[in-house]
């Protein structure tokens, strides 16, 4: 890849209300192709059609850019949200969250984040230890960004994850998500789920767990989901935090190992 890097985001909206976010890292050469394909995906959202759509582009500092490893992923088979929901307390519990933060998370998961009770464009940042909430703004939370794939292993991680039959956006853009988090100071977890109605899987991401897909966290047709950013609170540097989930480029070069789906058996 040509060492003058571009970062392109793509945030839509309908309605006034949010309605997706997407982004990619590339030369000057596959600008346009990525513009588009993101400008196409906003207005094929199965929650409707966006009404507003904005497209940034940002040359980035190549000397700023930081390389990395995708977490290994494990897929754990359950037979419905609410086992999936349980099991996701004990992974999480299991990675050094307490329950009291546990807890908190899945409330405000299912009844919706942000201060009117919808979803949220970007996560909640929460105490690992007491639960409380961190993230500056509970409408907007913290939005990862300046994050994607070396080209090579994209095509690596596509038939690996073909092979498992999971070579979908929902779980390529996952794993890049995750694994900026887990590299993020001061991060011990994340639990997520998509707020796509259509999409029940969500997942519990930890340095010692890596990637651990739950195929149900939440009932089919739920419009809510969201994530949630569990913090060491000991030495908290929040700042730091937040310039480097928002404003650190990260290129994935690397593959973690990729299991069997196994049926939970908590």
């Amino acid at each position: 890849m040509s060492a003058e890097l571009f970062s392109i985001r793509m945030h839509s909206s309908l309605a006034g209300s949010h309605l997706s976010g997407a982004e990619r890292l590339g030369d000057r050469r596959a600008l346009s192709a990525l513009a588009a394909s993101l400008v196409e995906r906003a207005l094929a959202h199965e929650r409707g059609e966006a009404d507003q759509i904005r497209v940034t582009v940002e040359r980035l500092d190549p000397g700023a850019l930081l390389t990395g490893c995708l977490p290994g992923l494990m897929t754990l088979r359950v037979p419905d949200h609410r086992q999936g929901r349980q099991a996701a307390a004990e992974l999480l519990r299991g990675a050094g969250v307490a329950r009291e933060a546990i807890s908190a998370a899945l409330s405000w998961l299912v009844e919706g984040p942000s201060p009117e009770g919808g979803n949220m464009r970007g996560a909640m940042l929460i105490n690992a230890v007491s639960g409380e909430r961190l993230e500056p703004d509970r409408r907007r939370g913290v939005r990862v960004s300046r994050m994607d794939l070396a080209p090579s292993l994209a095509e690596e991680l596509g038939r690996a994850l073909a092979s498992f039959d999971l070579d979908n956006a929902h779980v390529r853009e996952a794993l890049v998500l995750a694994g900026k988090v887990l590299a993020a100071p001061g991060v011990v977890a994340e639990l997520c789920w998509s707020d796509d109605p259509s999409y029940t899987a969500g997942y519990v991401a930890s340095s010692g767990g890596g990637y651990q897909r739950l195929t149900h966290l939440k009932a089919l047709g739920d419009p809510r989901g969201g994530r949630a950013f569990f913090l060491r609170p000991e030495g908290l540097d929040l700042p730091a935090l937040l310039a480097f989930l928002e404003k650190t480029p990260m290129l994935f070069t690397g593959l973690g190992p990729l299991a069997h789906p196994v049926d939970w058996r908590g």
